[in-house]
C-alpha cells in the first residue's frame, strides 16, 4: 500500500491554499474545507498537508522564530492563545479564523512523581497528563479541530464510534458548536463516568449490539450515506489537534527532545498523530533529534504489537478484551500511519497485561495523580522497557496518560470496596463518632506506614 510521505507543501503545489487533505493511498488532494470522511476515489484515509511557516516576504520561517512564534502565543502571555491547541494554529490549521470551536484545551501538565519513577525503575520519568483536558481526555485535543472544521463546512450533524472517551468530548464540542451530535457506542461496555458526559452533554447515544470495530464500520456507513460528519480518529483534522499534545511537550522541553515518548496505543491515531509531529517539528528544525515512539496495547487487545513482532509483515485483527476500555480495540483504523511513525523514529510496540495495569494505575493514583486504565499501560510499558535493558535509569522518558481517574469510576469501586483479592485496596472503613476512633485508625495508618 502506498504511503503518502510529503511533509510540507511546495511552492507550486495547491495555489490559493494554506492546507490540502491528500489520499494517502492515490494521492488524490480534496480542497482544505472537503467534508469528505475518506478519499472518494479510493476510500483511503486522507491526512492534512500545510504550507510551513512563512515570514512577510514569503520565506520559511527560522526555527527560533517558529519558537518565539509559540512562546508569544502562549496562554501567559499578554495577546495568548488560550488554548494550548490553537496556540499551534499555523501547524494545526491555518485558516480557521473565527471558526475556531474551543473550550479552551490543552496547556496540560507535565509532571514528576518520585514513587512512579521508583516503581518504573527510570529516574528521568516525566508524566504528560491529558486528563486535565476539559471533558478529561486527549480526544478535546482533536475534537475542537474537527468541530471548528465541521462548523467551516457547514455540517449538519457530527458522529463517532467510541469506547467512551470521544463520544463525551464529541458531545462536549457538537454542544458548544449548536451541531447535533451521535455517538455509537458498544452496548454494555464503555465505562459509567464516560457515559455520563455523554448523555450530559446532550449527544444522542446509540448502544450499538457489537464492539468498537462494529460501532466504527456502522458510523462510515452512515457517513458516507447520510452526510455526517465523521469525527473519529481517521479525521485528518483530529490528527492535526492530537498532534499538539507532542508540541506542547517539546515547547515544555525548551525543544529539547525526550529519548522516548510512551503512549498506551488503541486505535492508533494518536501513534500516527505523534509521529506526524515530529516529523514536521523535524523538517522544520524545531528539535535536532527525533525521540524513540513506544506504542503500549493491552494483552487482549494487541493486534499491532503482534504485527510489530512480525516486522509488519502483514496486518493482524484480534477479538479484544481488556479492563482497559479505551483501548480495546482490535482493528486499528489508522494502522498504516502508526506503522510509518514507528519505523521513521526508531520506535517500538509491545503489550502489558490487565494485571500490569492495574499495578500501574494503582501507584500513578497512589501519587495523588490518578489515571484511567488505559493511561497507566505507558507507565506499565516503561516498566517492560527498563526491566528489558531497552530504558535505562538516566533517560528522559515522557509517558502520556490519556485521561483522568474518574473516567472509569466502576473499576475504581471494584479495586477498593468490592474484591476481597486485592492487596493494595484502600477500603473505607467505618467507625463509632469518638475521637477515639479517629485516633485508633491514625495509629494503625502510621503503623502501616513503618
Amino acid at each position: 500500500m502506498a504511503v503518502n510521505d510529503t511533509i510540507f507543501l511546495s511552492a507550486h503545489e495547491a495555489p490559493g491554499q494554506h492546507s490540502v487533505q491528500r489520499c494517502d493511498d492515490c494521492g488524490q488532494d480534496l480542497h482544505e474545507r472537503d467534508a469528505s470522511p475518506a478519499c472518494p476515489q479510493c476510500g483511503g484515509l486522507l491526512a492534512i498537508i500545510h504550507r510551513a511557516p512563512l515570514d512577510i516576504m514569503g520565506a520559511p520561517l527560522e526555527p527560533k522564530a517558529i519558537h518565539h512564534t509559540f512562546a508569544q502565543h502562549c496562554c501567559a502571555m499578554p495577546m495568548g492563545h488560550p488554548s494550548g491547541v490553537w496556540r499551534f494554529e499555523s501547524l494545526v490549521m491555518p485558516t480557521a479564523g473565527e471558526a475556531i470551536t474551543s473550550h479552551p484545551e490543552g496547556n496540560t501538565p507535565l509532571m514528576t512523581r518520585r514513587v512512579v519513577s521508583e516503581w518504573a525503575g527510570c529516574d528521568g520519568l516525566l508524566l504528560k497528563h491529558e486528563g486535565y483536558n476539559p471533558t478529561g481526555s486527549f480526544k478535546d485535543r482533536g475534537m475542537t479541530v474537527g468541530t471548528t472544521q465541521a462548523v467551516r463546512t457547514g455540517a449538519t450533524a457530527v458522529a463517532c464510534a467510541s469506547t467512551g472517551n470521544t463520544s463525551a468530548s464529541l458531545a462536549s464540542y457538537a454542544a458548544q458548536a449548536g451541531i447535533p451530535g451521535l455517538v455509537f457506542v458498544p452496548a454494555g461496555k464503555v465505562a459509567l463516568g464516560k457515559m455520563a458526559q455523554t448523555l450530559a452533554y446532550g449527544a444522542k447515544t446509540l448502544l450499538v449490539k457489537g464492539d468498537f470495530d462494529t460501532c466504527l464500520r456502522l458510523v462510515q456507513e452512515a457517513s458516507r450515506e447520510l452526510g455526517i460528519y465523521l469525527l473519529n480518529s481517521i479525521n485528518p483534522w483530529r490528527v492535526e489537534g492530537q498532534k499538539t499534545i507532542v508540541f506542547e511537550t517539546l515547547q515544555q522541553l525548551g525543544w529539547d527532545a525526550p529519548d522516548f515518548i510512551v503512549l498506551p496505543a488503541g486505535n492508533l491515531g494518536n501513534t500516527a498523530a505523534f509521529g506526524k509531529a515530529l516529523r514536521e517539528a523535524k523538517a522544520l528544525g524545531l528539535i535536532s533529534r527525533v525521540p524513540r515512539l513506544v506504542s503500549v496495547q493491552a494483552a487482549g487487545a494487541a493486534p499491532f504489537a503482534k504485527g510489530f513482532r512480525d516486522h509488519f509483515a502483514q496486518r493482524y485483527t484480534v477479538q479484544a478484551e481488556t479492563i482497559a476500555t479505551a483501548i480495546r480495540i482490535g482493528d486499528p483504523a489508522s494502522w498504516d500511519r502508526a506503522v510509518r511513525a514507528i519505523r521513521e523514529t526508531d520506535g517500538l510496540v509491545l503489550s502489558v497485561t490487565d494485571d500490569e495495569i492495574i499495578d500501574a494505575k494503582v501507584r500513578i493514583d497512589a501519587a495523588g495523580v490518578g489515571c484511567e486504565p488505559a493511561s497507566a499501560a505507558s507507565v506499565a510499558g516503561v516498566r517492560q522497557l527498563v526491566r528489558d535493558g531497552i530504558i535505562r535509569s538516566g533517560d528522559r522518558v515522557v509517558a502520556v496518560l490519556t485521561g483522568h481517574v474518574l473516567k472509569d469510576p466502576g473499576m475504581l469501586v471494584e479495586l477498593h470496596q468490592e474484591r476481597t483479592d486485592f492487596a493494595q485496596a484502600n477500603r473505607p472503613v467505618e467507625i463509632d463518632a469518638t475521637v477515639k476512633a479517629v485516633a485508633d485508625i491514625i495509629a494503625a495508618s502510621r503503623g502501616a506506614e513503618a
